[in-house]
């Protein structure tokens, strides 16, 4: 007896060097189903693990980039949503949050392109990417007050860690929702282009950071979120051992002409 095909929630093509990760639920507004989790982490696998990629592009399908959890699934408790405390906490630690683990392990830059709405998990999605372009249409929120949830999925830290803890208290708090041009001023995003652009500049932005040398990249970035929260002494051996690497890779030669 054949299994039934799980439905397709996200696909993935390439441009040269660049991987476009697109979410593929546009009839939930690419709301996380329990697919789209399997998917989106096994996209995020194939894109680090090839070589030929060298920087990602994560987008949504549809009227909007991502819509967070899935209200009618959180109505019927079913799916993620499924379970006494217990269960409900292993099912995040295992399912939800198995995203943002992968993506702090993901070596290559990553770019969200954000049109329409991220809301809710959609936003912290978001924030956990290296860099974030938006569409003019696009719109920000941290809702999870307004249904009457906080960031499961690790959203009050990715939050505040991009725009600082004061301003993303205040989001996460009132569920406010803002627009593109706002999340400009909040540093929420790096750049805001009409809609018709976005995928086009993201592509831009990709081929631009792949076309640097990979190992110096990957390193430099890795240098930058560890040494985040780490003191001094830990920062600077960081660096030297990076440097040490990138030093004596073929790369740095090559960009130097030699």
């Amino acid at each position: 007896m054949s299994m039934p095909l799980l439905p397709q929630h996200v696909r993935s093509t390439t441009n040269g060097p660049v991987a476009t990760i697109t979410l593929d639920r546009p009839e939930a507004r690419n709301a996380y189903s329990e697919p789209m989790l399997d998917q989106l982490l096994a996209a995020l696998d194939q894109a680090d693990h090839d070589p030929a990629i060298r920087a990602a592009i994560l987008c949504g399908a549809g009227p909007g980039f991502h819509a967070g959890g899935d209200r009618k699934a959180m109505q019927a408790r079913s799916g993620m949503f499924a379970g006494d405390p217990a269960e409900l906490r292993q099912r995040y630690q295992q399912g939800i949050q198995a995203i943002p683990r992968r993506i702090a392990a993901f070596r290559k830059p990553l770019i969200a392109a954000v049109h329409g709405a991220a809301i809710g998990a959609g936003l912290d999605l978001a924030c956990m990417c290296d860099l974030r372009l938006a569409a003019a249409s696009a719109q920000f929120g941290s809702t999870f007050v307004k249904v009457g949830l906080v960031p499961g999925d690790g959203g009050a830290f990715y939050l505040a860690r991009t725009i600082g803890f004061p301003r993303a208290l205040e989001l996460m708090l009132t569920g406010r929702v803002v627009g593109a041009d706002e999340a400009l001023r909040l540093g929420l995003v790096h750049e805001v282009v009409p809609d018709d652009r976005l995928l086009a500049r993201a592509d831009e932005l990709a081929q631009q950071l792949a076309a640097l040398p990979a190992t110096a990249l990957q390193l430099t970035k890795r240098a930058a979120y560890r040494s985040w929260h780490a003191d001094e002494a830990t920062a600077l051996e960081l660096a030297a051992t990076y440097q040490g690497i990138a030093q004596n890779h073929p790369d740095h030669a090559r960009a130097l002409g030699g």
